[in-house]
């Protein structure tokens, strides 16, 4: 897999609880006046966005410029609906991962010097096996969380692995930390082991949970 184009520097938006993912839409509303500008340049310009992860204890520093992960992911701005008091609606599309090099603080939103990456693996080299466990685990966290609905409206897309992975790491209701650790995976096999992980652990432990709040059995007989 080709490296995408990535112009620097790339305007950064850092938030404390959104990871976008590459092949998949980002829906935001830009409220505040230094990213009100960031739309408008990159509007001027080549319509990029660099998603990046506020570090924990963000919130002291977060008018400033508090630390981010340096993994992240470059949108292009497929929508933009703006509104008369300068707020705008954005529609971001995924188009790769890249690595933050350095950052530039000289207009009113920071900039990064990125590196972009490339995958290791493709996704047609996924093994078969490791995909249907994958879906096997989803349709079972689905059932456990009450979202069979939606789960199976995603499974009748006919989705390529590519996509239902990266679908499934930014809307199951994973911590941001934990799709931080999605998106950081050295390639996409390693990103679906992980997955994988993550969904055994949920469904393990809400099964725990369940069997903790079940009220215990009466222990008389039945006269």
């Amino acid at each position: 897999m080709k490296k995408i184009e990535i112009p620097n520097p790339l305007p950064l938006f850092p938030l404390p609880t959104t990871v976008l993912f590459p092949k998949i839409h980002l829906p935001l509303h830009i409220f505040e006046p230094r990213y009100r500008e960031m739309v408008r340049d990159a509007q001027a310009s080549d319509q990029l966005i660099g998603m990046v992860l506020l570090k924990e204890g963000w919130e002291e520093e977060y008018e400033r410029n508090p630390p981010v992960h340096e993994i992240g992911c470059v949108g292009r701005m497929l929508y933009v609906q703006p509104f008369e008091d300068g707020r705008f609606n954005i529609v971001l599309y995924g188009m790769g991962r890249f690595r933050l090099q350095g950052q530039f603080f000289d207009r009113s939103y920071r900039q990064g010097w990125v590196e972009p990456l490339t995958e290791e693996t493709v996704p047609e080299r996924i093994p078969p096996s490791l995909l249907t466990e994958l879906v096997e685990q989803v349709r079972e966290y689905g059932r456990l969380r009450g979202w069979q609905r939606q789960i199976e409206s995603v499974m009748d897309l006919n989705l390529d692995s590519e996509r239902l992975v990266n679908l499934f790491s930014a809307e199951l209701d994973f911590t941001p930390l934990e799709k931080q650790f999605l998106l950081e995976s050295d390639d996409f096999l390693v990103q679906a082991k992980r997955l994988l992980d993550l969904l055994g652990f949920y469904i393990q432990e809400h099964k725990a949970t369940q069997s903790r709040i079940q009220p215990p059995s009466d222990p008389r007989p039945a006269s």
